[in-house]
């Protein structure tokens, strides 16, 4: 398999040698190692991060750009702002913080399957605004496998039905059955795992709306506030996370409410009673019940060091939101950018996540019985407690091939700049001028949704994003029209499970076939499709202005001989 990849990979490029003799000008040189990467990303062929190092090799040798202004793509703004957030989401993650806030919402909307789908679907789309999808499926599926098991299990006593195994934590339970007498065994074994399948999903596809709520929710929203500060060095900073959020947020409830209403159809119907609770709680719902509180109990009570992370992040949340809040003047810019943009949402990010590093993880200091052999028995030691962060966590738990990832995305984005290749594109494109803009962002989001399923979204928004740029400035399009949507939609990966991680684990349960993802991640696709382009067409469009051309997307790069 390894041999086959290689010859994939050195194929590839033999290829497309071609491109750099017939056409000897630099646009064509960076066409090249952009569609090199693009098959390289696809395939997989080396690894992701790997292929977005190409840069640093190509573009030099090509003379395109110089390796010194190549390398300092990797470490950006927007790669500050993502480290930074995700040092926070390794915090909220080592304290348990994120579980504790998980039980406590699930324990207040119940245990009825229309309201548990409900409680999970907002508390996994929450989580995921703050921590990576990944964390927050990896993390919510153990624990409604669990609730789903304990109703199931205690449904079948009255049947004399056995429940059987503890499992480890993110397995499946096994259930010994004997045949019912009252209702036949097959119509509730569907009911049961129509219900597994219908909670899996909500919770894997939640995780990925969620984060499309906040700037740094997901990889693709970081690449678009990337590109648009590579390309319109003069927007303003029209995407921040104030900004961001305004728009994000009302598309992500609405996308969550549509998504819970849909899978609620498609696997447990609408009966008021059964799924909303429109009755007495019976055994099944107490016990479930039981099965979370327990679960609650085990974190024991707050600690300082959940209070303190809890504290830091919510300072965090506040500063963003107040930075540069657009109605009116942010404590930046009276304190800072007076004279030009100093601090950025960036600069905030590293500041909270550094007090990390520093506030102890317990309040004062505390002593510790030595150890008895060394024969020092009931004396004590004086010990500093350690910091909520320790590098070593931080070390082994932070994703360092996406920020690799980000770089190479804003390289290629500098590379087209510079060789000249965006305004080649923009040029080629402006027959589409003749096409209404909202017909135009309909088609681009369904070509970015379909293309995300067999891609990685952070690929997918690196790629199209530079191009959808290049193609808005050509036709006088407001290039956040076109940008916007797509960004977003390269997250709605539903149908696959390689499409994106979330779904992958959801299908490692066993309780999920192809199929079952594939029927309904496509009515979710095109929800989100409509979903995106209607808040692009409304509030949107009053946010951003994007009925109109700005004048800060009114720049040209020259094609170099």
């Amino acid at each position: 398999l390894s041999l086959c990849w290689c010859k994939t990979l050195g194929c590839t490029g033999l290829l497309h040698l071609p491109i750099l003799s017939i056409f000897d000008i630099y646009y064509a040189k960076c066409g090249f190692v952009i569609i090199l990467m693009a098959v390289y990303w696809c395939t997989e062929c080396i690894p992701l991060a790997v292929t977005a190092l190409l840069p640093v090799i190509l573009f030099p040798m090509m003379g395109i750009m110089q390796s010194g202004k190549v390398c300092v793509q990797y470490l950006t703004d927007s790669n500050m702002l993502f480290i930074g957030g995700l040092l926070v989401a390794i915090a909220v993650e080592h304290w348990n913080l994120h579980k504790r806030i998980a039980l406590r919402v699930l324990l207040v909307v119940g245990v009825r399957p229309a309201l548990l789908m409900s409680g999970f679907m907002g508390v996994t789309a929450f989580l995921s605004m703050w921590i990576s999808n990944t964390a927050t499926t990896a993390m919510m599926l153990p624990i409604a496998q669990a609730v789903l098991a304990q109703l199931s299990a205690t449904e079948a006593s009255h049947d004399e039905r056995e429940f059987q195994g503890q499992g480890k934590e993110n397995q499946a339970f096994e259930l010994e059955i004997k045949l019912p007498k009252g209702e036949p065994f097959t119509t509730k074994e569907m009911k049961y795992n129509l219900l597994t399948k219908g909670m899996s999903l909500s919770v894997c596809y939640s995780a990925s709306i969620g984060g499309t709520a906040t700037l740094t929710g997901t990889t693709p929203n970081l690449i678009l506030k990337g590109q648009m500060d590579k390309l319109f060095p003069d927007n303003g900073d029209v995407i921040n996370f104030a900004s961001w959020f305004g728009f994000a947020f009302p598309n992500m409830i609405l996308m969550l409410i549509l998504s819970w209403l849909w899978l609620q159809f498609m696997y447990m119907g609408f009966n008021m009673k059964k799924s909303f609770g429109c009755g007495k709680k019976n055994e099944g719902d107490e016990e479930a019940y039981a099965v979370m509180k327990e679960e609650y109990k085990k974190l024991g009570s707050v600690s300082f060091a959940e209070g303190a992370v809890l504290t830091v992040f919510v300072l965090l949340v506040v500063m963003w939101f107040t930075r540069e809040p657009g109605f009116m003047p942010g404590w930046a810019t009276i304190l800072f950018n007076i004279d030009g943009q100093f601090v950025t949402d960036g600069t905030v990010a590293i500041f909270m996540s550094m007090l990390f590093f520093v506030i102890p993880s317990r309040p004062f200091w505390y002593t510790e019985e030595e150890d008895a052999e060394e024969g020092n028995e009931g004396t004590k030691k004086h010990k500093a407690p350690p910091a909520l962060l320790e590098w070593s966590v931080v070390h082994e738990r932070m994703p360092w091939n996406i920020i690799l990832l980000l770089g190479g995305g804003f390289a290629l984005a500098s590379g087209s700049e510079e060789s000249g290749l965006s305004l080649w594109l923009g040029e080629s494109l402006a027959p589409l001028k003749s096409i209404p803009p909202f017909a135009i962002s309909l088609l681009l989001s369904l070509l970015v949704g379909t293309f995300t399923e067999c891609s990685s979204n952070t690929a997918t928004t690196t790629l199209f994003l530079p191009i959808l740029a290049s193609m808005a400035t050509a036709i006088s399009l407001n290039p956040l029209y076109v940008m916007l949507p797509c960004t977003i939609c390269a997250s709605l990966a539903f149908m696959l499970p390689v499409a994106t991680p979330p779904n992958a684990i959801a299908f490692s349960y066993g309780n999920l076939k192809v199929m079952d993802m594939v029927k309904a991640g496509f009515v979710l696709n095109m929800i989100g499709i409509l979903t995106i382009n209607m808040a692009v067409n409304t509030w949107g469009d009053a946010m951003f202005h994007l009925s109109t051309f700005p004048d800060w997307a009114n720049v040209t790069h020259g094609i170099k001989p």
